[in-house]
């Protein structure tokens, strides 16, 4: 005599086993498990059943469930286990074939300019000295003859860390403090590096890079700042670069000056263009880190990277050097 339950579980195991991918596997066990599904039913039916006959064939029916769940469980992990290593095989890769489309790459524009400036005014006999982007206020403000109420602290916009006795530096200026503390003259150095102010539009960034130099010795005079400054922009510039030098303002020089040089826009034609400030060193500054000014004069200047290199490659807006776009950073390889 026929057994349905018996039946009914070797079918299922059977379709089970046949069932060709994943979506088949999912129509059978809607149909067996499912809200509707054949065993399902069966349980169902219990309700209606006496108390002595529903526990027999309830148990019937669970063990008929409980070995369709592990059939379909089985075929599951089969069926993943064949798409697994059906990709693996389709996607293969040679490691020992020859690479493609490989390309060179190339530095950044601002360190290509930073290694440009650096070593020219190396060729000028000037050491590179770097230090800490994180100052304090004498370093960065009270050296430089910038004092807590000196109303050239309102030129620089300045990011105070929380306990507002550390600064992330303004300028790299603080080097040179450090050095001149240091070192006994002559002293002979330049400064680069990233410095912070609190700006940004498409001609200034919140943190850009400078590089500043110093000059500290015996009989330091401003026709040696001149002499400096012009060899080092006519070599930068690869042309005799025509430089005027206008009287200006700085707290740490004395006297101090603004150098323009004669630039061909191509927009505008011909003008006078700004690219750096410059000075002979403040007697307080040399007083501030123990060198005596009536025995050493110096002088001092700062560029802007960015601004260097915006002029040697023609890029008009600043922000570009920031934003990582390839198409931009592939044309300096």
């Amino acid at each position: 005599m026929s057994d349905p339950l018996l039946e009914l579980q070797t079918q299922a195991q059977a379709d089970i086993a046949a069932s060709a991918d994943a979506r088949a596997l999912e129509a059978l066990r809607v149909d067996l498990l499912g809200k509707k599904g054949r065993v399902t039913e069966l349980l169902k039916s219990l309700g209606g059943m006496a108390p002595d006959e529903r526990k027999a064939f309830g148990e019937r029916v669970n063990r008929v469930r409980d070995a369709v769940n592990q059939a379909l469980d089985g075929r599951a992990k089969t069926l993943a286990e064949a798409e697994l290593s059906r990709k693996l095989a389709s996607e293969t890769l040679d490691v020992t074939l020859p690479g493609r489309g490989e390309t060179v790459g190339g530095l950044h524009p601002i360190s290509r300019t930073i290694a440009r400036i650096s070593r020219l005014f190396n060729d000028l006999g000037f050491e590179t000295v770097e230090g800490p982007e994180i100052e304090d206020d004498f370093h960065n403000f009270q050296a430089l003859n910038i004092p807590e109420s000196h109303p050239a602290r309102a030129m620089q916009d300045t990011f105070y860390l929380k306990n507002g006795s550390r600064l992330l530096r303004t300028h790299t200026s603080p080097v040179q403090v450090r050095t001149m503390l240091s070192c006994t003259p002559p002293i002979r150095i330049i400064c680069p590096g990233r410095v912070y102010r609190v700006d940004y539009d498409r001609t200034h960034s919140p943190m850009f890079h400078q590089v500043e130099g110093l000059y500290v010795a015996e009989k330091v005079s401003f026709a040696d700042l001149k002499y400096d400054i012009v060899t080092f922009l006519s070599r930068f510039f690869e042309r005799e670069v025509e430089a005027l030098f206008r009287p200006s303002y700085f707290p740490f020089v004395e006297p101090g000056a603004d150098v323009h040089i004669k630039w061909d826009d191509p927009d505008k034609g011909p003008r006078w263009l700004e690219v750096m400030g410059c000075g002979m060193v403040h007697p307080n500054v040399l007083k501030a880190v123990n060198i005596d000014p009536e025995r050493y004069t110096g002088y001092a200047f700062g560029m802007g990277v960015e601004r260097m290199a915006m002029l040697r490659y023609g890029v008009s807006d600043l922000r570009d050097f920031f934003q990582n776009d390839v198409r931009f950073l592939e044309q300096f390889k």
